[in-house]
């Protein structure tokens, strides 16, 4: 391990010179001030409270400025997770997050990531703040970027002593997350694994951080005043020529499979499998040493009043939706609480359309309106779902969810890219060949997709379950 690591570029606290400096306060106020309203060290939590965390939603429904929706697709359960967390470290602060598992435990992993990675950022920046206490130094607000921060201009802008700070909390609890999978006492990761794509939106500062090919985009106006796509995040696919150097550097390859020259994928150097269809990941230990990694790439936007909304999802919405598809989209959704049901519901017709031999794939959006404005409950209600309750028939199996991986893990067994229907229904969810044990991967649900079966693009295609740390010579 570690023959593919690379190093963040800036840290929180060195100069150029190498000599300490204080941090700034991150734009939510985390310095010495008067308390008058909750700030971040109050929302520091621990994984056992947060069932009980308010304006946190990871279910089919509602926020005060998001909604959200996840649709299970028709390859076996449902490995998309997603979450909006409102209040998330002050009262102007909004972590939004997807996640596409995949793997026979993607689905396991996904909820891992979606409830401790957002637990990790706010820990590595309750650090910095209590680092911070011992300094004299003065505190300034983020979105108004004002210098009352005195000799800090002399070291550099704030706004890059700002981005060098939350790239390094991206970073820090990006590698947390991962190494927590490794040794997950009842999570076996080694050849499961999850996309992320997160944004934390404080006032004007937009913060994102991400791996694999779950995608981020935004609905802004031009000067023209007509709504245009902005794509915020990169498609980190095995294929891109700086994703390749890396890989073939780490003796991984990447290659396409003759029946789907379109999906490029990563192999091992002496066997072909697993074959996945990303180059970045958490999970995945098989492949860390062959150039697949988790360190995010991060970004920092500054959002302006012509910006109407961002969208996240997973890759079962952008394989069958364009950018400006998605933006009119959600647009001209009837009420903004609907939009991401309604996007979800399209992508499920493209499905149908473009791809009529093969099984849709999850789906899972994250809708956030940056001008902090939802429907009334009343409007909300006459979509037909609440944002209380889970839709049962589109679950993405949170009620029933296990962090330990002790319930309903899969049994792997084999995988190939093109299946009858036969094994189809012998076999469960296409992209790991798992054996269902039971109704959790097993539906009903394929009886009334019986036109979609056939060839499916998948994100991994496992064929060993595990290999022996000592490999025989040539």
């Amino acid at each position: 391990m570690g023959a593919c690591v690379s190093t963040s570029r800036s840290t929180c606290s060195s100069k150029s010179n190498g000599e300490p400096v204080p941090l700034p306060c991150l734009g939510i106020g985390l310095c010495r001030q008067k308390r008058t309203k909750r700030t971040f060290s109050d929302h520091v939590v621990t994984l056992q409270h947060l069932p009980s965390i308010p304006n946190r939603v990871f279910t089919n429904g509602k926020s005060r400025t998001s909604c959200i929706f996840t649709q299970q697709g028709r390859k076996g359960i449902n490995q998309d997770a997603m979450i909006v967390w409102e209040d998330f470290m002050s009262e102007d602060v909004t972590f939004c997050g997807v996640f596409d598992g995949h793997g026979p435990h993607g689905h396991l992993v996904a909820r891992k990531v979606r409830d401790a990675l957002p637990v990790k950022l706010q820990s590595f920046l309750n650090s910095c703040q209590s680092r911070q206490n011992g300094s004299d130094q003065t505190c300034f607000k983020g979105n108004s970027m004002k210098s009352d921060v005195g000799d800090l201009d002399k070291d550099g802008s704030i706004e890059d002593k700002l981005n060098s700070l939350w790239r390094e909390a991206f970073l820090k609890s990006y590698k947390a997350m991962d190494k927590e999978l490794k040794s997950h006492p009842n999570l076996d990761c080694f050849c499961s694994g999850s996309t992320a794509i997160t944004i934390v939106k404080q006032g004007s500062n937009l913060f994102m951080g991400y791996i694999g090919d779950s995608r981020a985009i935004m609905g802004s106006k031009d000067s023209n005043d007509s709504l245009v796509a902005v794509q915020l995040t990169v498609d980190l696919k095995p294929d891109l020529p700086r994703e390749a150097e890396r890989i073939k550097r780490c003796k991984g390859r990447v290659f396409a499979l003759q029946d789907e020259p379109e999906v490029p994928r990563v192999w091992l150097p002496f066997d072909d499998a697993p074959g996945l269809a990303m180059a970045r990941a958490f999970g995945d230990f098989c492949l860390k040493e062959y150039g697949v990694i988790s360190i995010p790439e991060f970004s920092h936007r500054t959002l302006t009043e012509r910006d109407q909304f961002i969208v996240l999802a997973s890759d079962g919405v952008w394989d069958v939706l364009s950018n400006e598809e998605v933006v009119e989209i959600v647009s001209s959704a009837p009420t903004r609480a609907s939009a991401a049901r309604i996007l979800v519901d399209s992508a499920a017709r493209e499905w149908k359309l473009k791809y009529p031999t093969s099984k849709m794939d999850d789906c899972a959006v994250v809708c956030l309106f940056l001008d902090g404005k939802m429907d009334s409950e009343s409007d909300y209600d006459e979509q037909g779902f609440s944002s209380a309750t889970l839709d049962q028939s589109n679950h993405s199996g949170n009620a029933a969810e296990s962090d330990d991986g002790q319930k309903s893990e899969p049994c792997l067994q084999r995988n190939f890219t093109v299946r009858s229907a036969e094994e189809t229904d012998t076999y469960g969810r296409q992209a790991v060949e798992v054996d269902g044990d039971g109704e959790a991967v097993n539906n009903a649900e394929d009886q009334s997709w019986l036109g979609l079966e056939g060839v499916t693009r998948v994100n991994s295609l496992v064929q060993l379950p595990r290999f022996s740390e000592e490999r025989p010579g040539p």
